[in-house]
């Protein structure tokens, strides 16, 4: 029942976000010449119903929500809608909204699929550090999404400073050198949250299986995502590759991610639930979880 109650609520928080995009593409259809907070407000609820639904699962579960790819997903969009609002608190950002609702509505509505939701074994963590490691590589992605929206905003302003200055004159959107300072810092926080945590998920592979290494996918795949944002981040501050670069880097970074994290994750043997694919291994522990 409490499976029903937050996958319910979760739908609610989709139906707000995908009201909020129809108030997006309005925004875009004025070229963001009105500052509409009805947008806003649509997200807050949606947030606030998201939020709900993430408390009930982890109440069912005594634990962080994470055990599956439903959970996974969710909670990465909570990561980024909660971004959203802390810096959509200002006006001058508000309008990143009519890029985060759509995204958030789409990947909601592949996140409600019901294979996505398996069941899992009864289980039980073997150490602490498996939930402040999910926890802080999604808060990371979530982190990288904010900078990949922020760096579309930067190349739609871009273009209509080089193409339609009257639109650009007329809009309300942030200055862009503002909107490139927030997408560098995104991508800097994302990399700082993604390097603690890959370090606490070293530590509880040495704690749970006594070796500091592993050649799962998904492992690897998360060294190779920290290696792409480490190099936007160095090129930004040490070799001052700012602006319109930055900005592609950005949004072709997080395209990288969401085209393939799906994927990546479901190969992942570490990051199954006992029982349902490549992780089942009898009644031996498998990953981050172990039977009872």
């Amino acid at each position: 029942m409490e499976a029903f109650t937050d996958r319910r609520l979760f739908l609610g928080a989709v139906l707000f976000y995908g009201v909020a995009t129809l108030f997006a593409a309005l925004a875009w259809r004025r070229g963001f010449k009105r500052d509409d907070g009805a947008l806003y407000g649509l997200m807050a609820v949606g947030f606030a119903l998201h939020t709900w639904a993430l408390v009930e699962r982890g109440l069912s579960l005594s634990r962080c929500p994470i055990r599956n790819l439903y959970e996974a997903t969710t909670f990465l969009l909570w990561t980024i809608a909660g971004a959203y609002l802390v810096v959509g608190s200002l006006r001058r950002l508000r309008f990143l909204g009519a890029f985060v609702a759509p995204l958030l509505m789409g990947v909601g509505v592949f996140a409600l699929m019901p294979a996505l939701d398996a069941p899992g074994d009864g289980t039980r963590l073997v150490a602490g550090w498996q939930s402040l490691h999910a926890t802080l590589i999604l808060l990371a992605y979530g982190a990288f999404g904010l900078g990949a929206l922020t760096g579309g905003m930067y190349l739609l302003e871009d273009h209509d400073l080089k193409h339609n200055k009257a639109r650009a004159m007329a809009s309300l959107l942030p200055p862009i050198s503002r909107v490139e300072a927030v997408t560098g810092g995104s991508l800097a926080a994302g990399v700082a949250l993604l390097t603690a945590g890959l370090t606490t998920g070293v530590l509880y592979l040495k704690a749970a299986r006594g070796s500091y290494l592993s050649t799962d996918p998904y492992v690897l795949y998360s060294a190779f995502t920290w290696l792409i944002y480490l190099g936007l981040v160095v090129a930004r501050w040490r070799f001052d590759q700012r602006g319109r670069r930055l900005a592609v880097g950005a949004v072709g970074g997080f395209a990288f991610v969401l085209l393939t994290f799906w994927g990546i994750y479901l190969l992942s043997g570490l990051h199954q639930q006992p029982g349902t694919g490549a992780g089942a291994a009898g009644g031996q522990s498998v990953g981050l979880v172990e039977t009872r």
